[in-house]
């Protein structure tokens, strides 16, 4: 369930119209309603029952920190790739013992800083990275906590793109791997094993390929006990799909039960890192159709307000902010980037003008955050909407944010 519906044929978002953000900041905007942030939300924390649980938000989903305070509040920590989601973790008063370092690609410097910084887990995926990990803890002299992911060999995802715990994938290691890097861990002085993780992939619909994956963990689990560790947690990832126009979703709840069954009776903590299915449903992008032509929609959004299109051939739907149905035809939402791949939609029933506002739907996960300046394009402000009040939680971007950051104005040049 969101909080977007329609109040006398105009779209709002929990108790503000769209057309009044419209008014105030213009489009493209990308718009997000807390109430439905925070119902997905405990939607999670709210399922566990019989195990100790922690729910770890998937950064990279959505970024924006006034976004990451809102779910801090709901109880959630964070799942972070990058020293720079550290960095905004932190800002948005994350507890560093519910932050967890996961990515193949991790540096030494994001290292440190979460080390400095005493993060929960640091989420391991290959024996260079394990090694590199003790190398700069002990030039801290510190202990740097590991979690190791491993593969289950479960495949599952909706697009090949996002599919991540098979065994030809980058991600994770073996399950005969896992063991010797946990061995090492136990020899080490710098290093303490504190958990298992493992995530299969994005948009998955089937609980059964949940559980193959818990069922695996449980097995390895078993296996590790006997090496004589005491782990602290055992992370599932994320990876639960959602409705972006007709798919049939499994419920967090649901989920939750399924790993507390498989994992009855277990000591360890249960995390788990859901993105999508927090925050998707959660936000809208706002647009303005600029021209009709033949079939298109020409509107001022475009394949860099939202990649997932082009990308992915995502579908999402499109709602008319205002709801008429005169003159309804099949239409292409395009953007006006010079891309015959920029289309935001297609095969829409709509009745739109020039002129006339659009709500793309579902967009609150991989939206604004894979945003760019392609062709010179300033990316969109994003609003935050309260009840009946909204907020600017960024601003949109102007000219001078284009060149800011270049050095190739100066005369030498």
């Amino acid at each position: 369930m969101d909080h977007f519906n329609y109040q006398e044929d105009i779209l709002f978002a929990e108790d503000v119209a769209l057309t009044d953000i419209a008014k105030q900041y213009g489009t493209p905007s990308y718009v997000y309603s807390r109430a439905t942030l925070e119902r997905h939300a405990k939607a999670y924390t709210e399922s566990f029952k019989s195990m100790d649980g922690l729910v770890c938000f998937s950064v990279k989903a959505l970024s924006n920190i006034a976004i990451l305070k809102v779910l801090k509040k709901c109880g959630c920590g964070f799942d972070i790739v990058s020293g720079g989601e550290l960095h905004r973790a932190l800002l948005a008063g994350a507890d560093p013992q519910k932050i967890i370092f996961s990515g193949v690609g991790k540096s030494k410097a994001e290292m440190a800083a979460g080390i400095k910084s005493n993060i929960l887990s640091f989420n391991v995926e290959s024996e260079s990275e394990l090694m590199v990990l003790e190398e700069v803890a002990k030039e801290l002299n510190a202990i740097a906590p590991v979690a190791i992911r491993f593969n289950p060999g479960v495949d599952a995802g909706e697009h090949e793109f996002i599919k991540t715990g098979r065994k030809s994938d980058k991600f994770g290691v073996s399950i005969n791997e896992a063991m010797q890097l946990i061995s090492k861990c136990i020899q080490s002085k710098n290093l303490n094993i504190v958990g298992l993780t493992c995530h299969i992939g994005s948009q998955i619909s089937e609980l059964e390929k949940f559980k193959e994956a818990a069922a695996q963990s449980l097995k390895l689990l078993l296996d590790v006990e006997k090496l004589g560790a005491e782990l602290n947690f055992i992370d599932m990832g994320g990876g639960l799909g959602v409705t972006y126009v007709d798919e049939k979703t499994v419920q967090p709840y649901e989920l939750i039960k399924c790993y507390e069954e498989i994992f009855r009776g277990r000591p360890e903590r249960l995390i788990v890192e859901p993105g999508r299915s927090i925050s998707a449903n959660a936000g809208i992008l706002l647009t303005k159709v600029e021209y009709k032509k033949n079939n298109f929609l020409i509107t001022d959004a475009a394949m860099n307000d939202l990649l997932r299109p082009a990308l992915y051939q995502a579908q999402h739907d499109v709602w008319q902010v205002n709801n008429k149905n005169d003159d309804v035809k099949n239409y292409n939402v395009v953007g006006p980037i010079c891309e015959t791949g920029d289309f935001l939609a297609k095969d829409k029933q709509l009745s739109a003008d020039e002129g006339d506002l659009l709500a793309l739907r579902s967009v609150g996960a991989y939206g604004f955050v894979m945003s760019s300046n392609y062709n010179s394009r300033m990316r969109s402000a994003e609003i935050l909407v309260d009840k009946d009040k909204f907020h600017l939680i960024r601003r949109r971007e102007e000219l001078l944010d284009l060149t800011k950051l270049e050095e190739g104005l100066h005369d030498e040049i």
